[in-house]
């Protein structure tokens, strides 16, 4: 990866130490020994976390099949061949790939796409990039762009399609949807009532984010056993009374029915994919539980639960023939008879859509610090919520621009129905990036054999495609929704990446070999060359300690030589500290290195794992402790760079992309923030920079 910027306050070095950070006090990962307790307590908070986006799939997935524009007849040749390709789109897609494989590929414990990324760095060759960032990462970053664009949609789809059970449960609600001109109901108009909960639920959702998840994260687990147990209940009570609808694990129903369908039965995969969603969740959200964990879970409770809710579906829909345009409204909430019955399911779907939002709202926060710590993102504030659990955080840019983004797409949209059409794409892009870099990681890190990495990756990418191809052609739906999300934040991480590797080249150019600056200041001098002259200024030795932040750990930085060459005088004690962004989720063992110079200088590297929160002060005090460093914490005063972008013709950035870096610089979080330094500590000198 490209090298961090230098020395300056709106971007310094991360560090190895690190404040109490925001996943679990550990990573769950392969090998890590839990015991069969353990696992089985991990497996049940896995339920609310990882499989909440999957596990609220039934409610709008089978509908988007049979019901809306580009469905299907509901008849008996259809259901069988629709739940056929559910069945084995879950199969193949989640049970074999990503808990078979995928999630093998994790850093130490870790998955998701910049973690695999970190793992990638060193390995590969960088012949080819795109804005100076290397093909393959550059597509990986890609990809979590995407992911980020599903985190906004699935709390709008997932909370208003549980909503809008309301209008199966009561005619009230009637009167106030949308109507055609010849007076029906728009099936797609959107309920303003419906739409008015929805938002009110996500307003609440987003405003208690702050307070963090660690209370309600132990009802997690239990609620979405429940729901999951509902599924499967609600599924064996009509598979039981149509039994002949178990015919659909026969894979020859998804082959006629792609004969009887023809095209528009490659259309309706757009549809089939829903039923997979948040499949890439359990992948990313690895780290927080184990691999063992996930599988358990997902093999003893979600997945039989949720093949059981759909097989559930089509036997009511097999069952209601005579009946079809009621019941292909809402197959799930047709489950249970018209009336009271229906109001407590849609109670516990709400809960268990808010857990599903919950998570994909948590591993938003979460992918933003890594992206944050790999140097592809600003700053931003990062607000620890749980002194015990690691990976409870709060990042209040992110969580506002969630709410706006999720409460606009329930206006925008207005139903499930057709927000569901803006979802797939992020999705299967999302997807097919990692079935890519899962093969970069088999033939690079674990030197497979091209003859055994490819069948899997041919295999992997089949899937992958044919259903992103399927929902492209909902791009003009609102698919183009999500990837244009995705294309923005890309554009803004490869011009963040771009302007911090200029920025830091800037800094490597202008700054000098230690050792002259040190040979200078034996005689008490400050000897250096501007705008061509040689010069030579007296420097005085004042009492205290100063830290200068610098990315580069091997020349002197020019905050400091900006310093004494205009105050003419250096403190006693001179800590040049780098911190070091490591490819690994968090640092284990000694985390600070101090090398002891000459003339009261130290050279200090900490070291920080891209799931851990830098924390200066604490590191500078571990230090203090274990080397026996002369000096005081309380003596330190930190020397921190302010750059003014000038954004001219002249830089090799170009105008409107140093722009964008500019107000992202402004923007991004102040250093004594983000690395916990004391403002009343700090010294701020300003320099312009044009790049």
């Amino acid at each position: 990866m490209d090298a961090a910027p230098a020395p300056r306050a709106s971007d310094a070095p991360p560090s190895r130490a690190s404040r109490p950070s925001t996943s679990p006090p550990k990573p769950h990962g392969e090998g890590h020994g839990h015991g069969e307790g353990a696992v089985g307590a991990l497996a049940l908070a896995a339920l609310g976390v990882v499989y909440g986006d999957i596990g609220t799939s039934p409610l709008y997935a089978l509908k988007e099949c049979v019901h809306g524009p580009h469905a299907v007849e509901a008849s008996r040749t259809n259901i069988f061949g629709l739940l056929s390709l559910m069945f084995y789109s879950i199969t193949l897609v989640v049970s074999f790939k990503y808990l078979g494989f995928v999630t093998r590929a994790n850093n130490q414990g870790e998955g998701g796409g910049l973690a695999m990324l970190a793992m990638l760095d060193k390995k590969l060759k960088k012949p080819k990039t795109v804005g100076r960032v290397a093909l393959i990462p550059a597509i990986i970053i890609f990809g979590t762009c995407l992911l980020f664009g599903e985190g906004t949609i699935t709390p709008a789809i997932s909370v208003l399609s549980a909503v809008e059970g309301l209008e199966i449960a009561t005619d009230a609600l009637a009167r106030f949807a949308p109507h055609l001109p010849d007076g029906s109901v728009d099936p797609r108009g959107g309920n303003p009532v419906v739409i008015a909960i929805t938002v009110a639920i996500l307003v609440g959702l987003f405003a208690v984010q702050k307070r963090g998840t660690a209370t309600i994260g132990r009802v997690f687990g239990p609620v979405m056993v429940v729901w999951f147990g509902t599924l499967a209940v609600l599924g064996v009570v009509w598979i039981a009374r149509v039994p002949e609808v178990l015919g659909a694990l026969n894979p020859i129903y998804a082959v006629e029915f792609f004969v009887h369908n023809k095209v528009h039965g490659f259309v309706i995969l757009g549809s089939v994919v829903l039923c997979i969603t948040g499949g890439e969740a359990l992948y990313a959200d690895m780290g927080h539980f184990g691999r063992r964990p996930i599988q358990l879970a997902w093999f003893t409770l979600a997945m039989p639960a949720l093949v059981l809710n759909y097989f559930g579906q089509g036997a009511m829909l097999l069952a209601n023939q005579h009946d079809l345009a009621r019941v292909t409204k809402s197959p799930f909430y047709s489950l249970v008879p018209d009336g009271p019955l229906v109001y407590p399911l849609v109670i516990i779907a709400t809960m268990a859509t808010v857990i599903a939002s919950q998570a994909l709202i948590s591993g938003a926060y979460s992918l933003t610090r890594q992206a944050v710590q790999l140097g592809f993102l600003p700053r931003v504030r990062i607000q620890h919520t749980s002194a015990d659990t690691e990976g409870q955080i709060y990042i209040p840019e992110v969580n506002t621009m969630l709410a706006v983004g999720c409460i606009a797409l329930v206006f925008a949209f207005g139903s499930s129905s057709r927000l569901a059409a803006a979802y797939g794409i992020s999705v299967m892009g999302t997807m097919a990036i990692t079935s890519t870099a899962f093969l970069m990681v088999c033939l690079k890190v674990w030197k497979w054999p091209l003859y055994k990495a490819l069948p899997l990756f041919v295999l992997f990418m089949a899937v992958d495609l044919s259903f992103l191809a399927a929902n492209m052609l909902k791009f003009f739906d609102g698919g183009f929704v999500p990837l244009v999300m995705g294309i923005g934040l890309f554009a803004i991480m490869l011009v963040w990446k771009r302007g911090r590797a200029l920025l830091g080249a800037f800094f490597v150019r202008a700054s000098k070999p230690l050792d002259e600056f040190l040979a200078g200041l034996r005689d008490g001098m400050y000897r250096g060359t501007f705008r061509g002259k040689d010069f030579a200024v007296p420097i005085t030795r004042v009492p205290g300690a100063a830290v200068f932040l610098t990315s580069n750990p091997a020349g002197t930085p020019p905050l400091l030589m900006h310093h004494a060459r205009h105050n003419k005088a250096i403190h006693e004690r001179v800590l040049l500290l780098t911190v070091v962004n490591e490819h690994v989720p968090r640092v284990s063992g000694e985390r600070t290195e101090v090398e002891e110079l000459e003339q009261g200088f130290y050279r200090i590297r900490i070291h920080v794992g891209f799931m851990e929160t830098p924390d200066v002060p604490s590191s500078l005090e571990d230090a203090i402790r274990t080397k026996d460093l002369p000096f005081q914490l309380d003596d330190v005063t930190y020397y921190l760079g302010r750059e003014t972008l000038l954004a001219t013709h002249q830089g090799h950035m170009g105008k409107r992309a140093e722009q964008l870096f500019a107000f992202l610089t402004r923007n991004s979080q102040q250093a004594t923030g983000f690395f916990g330094i004391p403002p009343e500590r700090v010294v701020e000198i300003g320099m312009q920079v044009d790049l």
